[in-house]
């Protein structure tokens, strides 16, 4: 792409209509790059109708965000609400003093905060919050740090993910998303070399992925490293450097599984669930027998039988089940399409990124969000192992909806500078 530090000069729009003056050219380049060291008008570039700046061969549409996605994502945020309530409201009335909406309203309160977040990040300049997401990545790094110590982090469920009522992985999402693109754009000339381009990349993800081990958050971890091994790829870095790492990494996965009781009897039951339906395979046991009751259009919606006591987090990990017996595989195949378009727009706003730091970031955001969907699908169906991935904007969390909507924020921001195709 042409360098933005080439020049404006007015020219006029087709039929004869004056152009902008270089003073409102100027102030439309939302990155400010169009400079003249000189002090002498510009020239090389101009602004023509409808918000397009004319880099040499290259047309910038700016300040039009894409309606398609969001409107992808009003539609899931609201569908997600609604099977929240369906999952949750039983268990809510039989657990909190008769309050079947207790989860929807904390949940509305995460979307709150989420809607907040993602006019934030869609409002200010993604070149300046990748500068400043080193800041974002120390302080997400205090954070988890903060959790491990003894008294204050808490602890539930045999791991200790939470600080003061939310969980730092989730902000730490966001960070190394931010991070990882800034670096691969700065020293993206040396990421063909593994020692001083491709392993400090790694060290980024690796810093995250110790501490969240510790916990342990198993499935965060996969989530972070894969997305940042997705940017990467998508940055230019060679296969052999992939393949090289992924001797150490299956081997240390399997010493995982060897070494932690729980993880190995999650991969037995994920062989034959059957085989030990009342103990480790009573999870997707539960999850096959609400999906295959639900049939072609499903019990209806609010019916679920399996939602009552039966299936394990049926308002968080496990909520696509529940859909699936309701909704039935008409419901099923409407929320995949939707989170295909969603995956689709964002791969189109990522390749009309004006440069690599706005494609990177669209990369990971848009990849952490398809790959959650993916891997929680493959759960609840009993494609993939049994972990605790939760739905993107199904499951119950307020934390993690609200940086979901950030995610979404920084997708629009990028979508509002793209290149016109």
């Amino acid at each position: 792409m042409a360098d933005y530090n080439r020049n404006i000069n007015n020219g006029r729009r087709p039929g004869g209509e004056r152009g902008y003056s270089y003073g409102e050219a100027r102030r439309a380049d939302p990155l400010r790059r169009a400079r003249s060291d000189s002090g002498a008008r510009p020239s090389g570039v101009r602004v023509t109708a409808k918000n397009i700046l004319k880099i040499g061969d290259t047309k910038i549409r700016l300040g039009a965000f894409d309606y398609q996605f969001l409107m992808i994502t009003i539609i899931l945020v609201a569908f997600g609400i609604i099977m929240l309530y369906s999952a949750s409201s039983s268990r809510a009335y039989a657990t909190r003093d008769g309050d079947s909406l207790y989860y929807v309203k904390k949940q509305l309160g995460g979307l709150g905060l989420g809607v907040i977040f993602m006019f934030f990040f869609m409002m200010i300049d993604y070149h300046v919050l990748a500068r400043i997401s080193p800041i974002m990545y120390g302080a997400g790094f205090i954070m988890l740090i903060m959790v491990l110590i003894p008294g204050v982090g808490t602890t539930a469920g045999g791991a200790t993910r939470w600080l003061f009522g939310f969980q730092p992985s989730e902000i730490m999402k966001l960070a190394t998303i931010l991070v990882v693109a800034l670096y691969l754009d700065r020293y993206r000339a040396n990421l063909g070399k593994f020692f001083t381009g491709f392993l400090p990349c790694l060290g980024i993800l690796a810093a995250v992925a110790v501490l969240l081990m510790m916990e342990p958050h198993f499935s965060a971890t996969i989530l972070i490293v894969f997305t940042g091994l997705l940017m990467m790829f998508a940055a230019g870095a060679k296969y052999r450097h992939f393949g090289i790492m992924c001797i150490p990494v299956v081997l240390g996965g399997i010493a995982m599984v060897i070494t932690s009781p729980y993880r190995l009897q999650r991969i037995i039951a994920f062989r034959d669930p059957f085989m030990d339906k009342q103990g480790s395979g009573w999870q997707i046991v539960q999850s096959l027998y609400a999906i295959g009751s639900g049939g072609i259009f499903g019990v209806g919606f609010g019916q679920s039988r399996q939602k009552y006591m039966s299936l394990p987090e049926p308002h968080n990990d496990f909520i696509f089940s529940v859909l699936a017996e309701e909704l039935g595989w008409f419901g099923v195949i409407v929320v995949i399409v939707l989170f295909i378009c969603l995956v689709w727009r964002g791969i189109r706003i990522a390749q009309k990124a004006p440069d690599m730091l706005g494609m990177l970031i669209v990369v990971g955001c848009i990849g952490i969000i398809g790959v959650q969907a993916l891997i929680n699908i493959g759960v609840v169906s009993s494609s993939f192992p049994v972990t605790g991935m939760p739905m993107p904007f199904f499951s119950y969390g307020g934390t993690a909806l609200a940086i979901t909507m950030a995610e979404i924020g920084l997708i629009l921001n990028v979508s509002r500078q793209e290149r016109v195709l």
